[in-house]
């Protein structure tokens, strides 16, 4: 019973007293990760998983540059760019990259996949950055920063989903 009491009361202070959270957390990018590992188990095309693993490399990548001491390694660009490309030589290596039938639009579903999560992660911390910038540095409303990449990832797929049948 004491344990119970402990549980909901600490719960109940988190949800009335909220720490600040951070955009791109680590718990976020765990659960996202195993999210991912789930979803190929389950047989959901290599394409949209793809997308969502190079998102989740981009994210990492923002979230831990700014950790990195190493000068040519805290450009969260370049890091991404790094993830990218080392996601690839292991799918490369594991040979699940450029495997016969696995194509959409004549590009291998996991590079096209990983290239298109790549890009709408990128793009959506420009945007998002973008429009913060012309709201005088204000974010326009919360977690707008998780928001604007997250829905980008999200029309990618959605959109790849549908017009494929993937």
């Amino acid at each position: 019973m004491t344990f119970l009491f402990t549980f909901l009361t600490a719960n109940l202070l988190v949800l009335l007293f909220p720490l600040k959270t951070f955009a791109q957390c680590p718990v976020c990018i765990v659960t996202v990760g195993g999210g991912m590992l789930l979803a190929k188990k389950l047989g959901i095309d290599d394409l949209l998983v793809a997308v969502w693993i190079s998102a989740l490399n981009t994210v990492i990548s923002y979230w831990l540059a700014p950790k990195i001491k190493i000068k040519f390694l805290n450009n969260p660009f370049l890091l991404s760019l790094l993830l990218l490309v080392t996601t690839l030589a292991y799918f490369f290596y594991t040979q699940e990259l450029f495997v016969a039938g696995n194509t959409v639009l004549g590009l291998d579903k996991i590079l096209l996949g990983s290239l298109l999560g790549f890009f709408s992660i990128i793009t959506g911390n420009y945007l998002y950055q973008k429009v913060k910038d012309n709201n005088g540095g204000k974010t326009i409303f919360p977690y707008a920063k998780v928001v604007f990449p997250f829905t980008l990832t999200l029309i990618v797929t959605l959109l790849f989903k549908f017009a494929f049948a993937l």
